[in-house]
């Protein structure tokens, strides 16, 4: 029998391609490490989904993974080869959620990136139509300003950030973790090239009937604008969801911290409990996957209006 393999957790043919220090069995090999991954990623879909261990077993024969009894043992033999699959342990979402105060950094985390989107997509829009429709002294040179300042890196800024807002008393408060994210460089670029690819006639043809730049704005430029003002508010939404630099130098208290900040914070106060922290970050990335299912169509629309025009 081969080493690392054990008889009563897997099928003879499966032990007889364990083969230490071969690629298709030494747990050091690319090829090993890829399939406990995959393995692993099954188990998830066990855990968290319910999926019964004989839709498993017919799961893993399908791909060619091999006939093991268990789930669990294949993610023992392809990563721990020399840990009795009892010492293994599955750490329920429940009480690593119940860790820490979850729920509100949850909730701060909702608040935090909803009302960051909502300033991003509001101050993006109303610039983007200023320089893509507008005719005013200086206007190429000031985006070419906006331009460069996308060259600064992002880390760069946050201290000049807290001392503006340490200045103004806003440490440890919404008022501070939002206010300096409220503008998008990269959603002003965004929204003025497709602004760009609006015909003009459109504009033209509401001047004629009495229109102001408001009602363009309004009722001309943003209706058609709504695939690219969906795929801004996504990606800001994700990019503050994951933020972690800024809250972290922003907040001081638990309180006040998003999620991110508080699933680092489960390293400390447990003393290196990687278990808790990997069950915080799948809850974490469940609104994501929400968010992306749900806007995709919106996406697609942009992607056929860009080809089309």
């Amino acid at each position: 029998m081969a080493s690392g393999c054990d008889a009563s957790k897997v099928t003879p043919e499966t032990c007889n391609i364990y083969k230490p220090g071969t690629l298709q069995g030494s747990p050091t090999t690319f090829d090993q490490l890829a399939k406990g991954a995959i393995y692993s990623g099954i188990l998830m879909l066990k855990k968290v989904m319910g999926v019964p261990d004989e839709q498993i077993k017919e799961l893993m024969l399908a791909g060619g993974f091999g006939n093991y009894i268990s789930i669990e043992s294949a993610v023992r033999i392809h990563l721990l080869p020399d840990l009795p699959v009892e010492r293994i342990r599955y750490v329920g979402n429940a009480a690593a959620l119940g860790a820490l105060p979850f729920q509100r950094f949850l909730l701060n985390s909702v608040i935090f990136s909803l009302a960051v989107v909502a300033g991003q997509v509001l101050t993006s829009t109303t610039a983007a139509y200023a320089f893509a429709r507008l005719r005013f002294p200086g206007r190429d040179r000031v985006f070419l300003a906006y331009l460069c300042a996308l060259m600064a890196p992002a880390i760069v800024l946050v201290i000049p950030r807290f001392l503006l807002i340490d200045a103004l008393g806003w440490v440890d408060s919404y008022q501070g973790l939002i206010s300096t994210e409220l503008v998008s460089v990269t959603g002003i670029f965004l929204l003025r090239q497709f602004f760009r690819t609006i015909p003009r006639d459109l504009e033209d043809a509401a001047r004629l009937e009495g229109a102001g730049e408001w009602t363009i704005f309004w009722r001309v430029i943003v209706p058609p604008s709504r695939p690219a003002l969906a795929t801004l508010a996504v990606l800001g939404f994700a990019d503050q969801w994951r933020s972690f630099v800024w809250p972290l130098v922003a907040t001081r208290s638990s309180g006040m911290q998003p999620l991110e900040v508080g699933i680092a914070n489960l390293q400390g106060a447990y003393d290196l409990s990687w278990s808790y922290q990997m069950a915080t970050a799948v809850a974490a990335v469940i609104p994501l996957m929400v968010l992306y299912f749900v806007a995709q169509k919106y996406f697609i629309r942009g992607i056929e209006q860009t080809v089309l025009k």
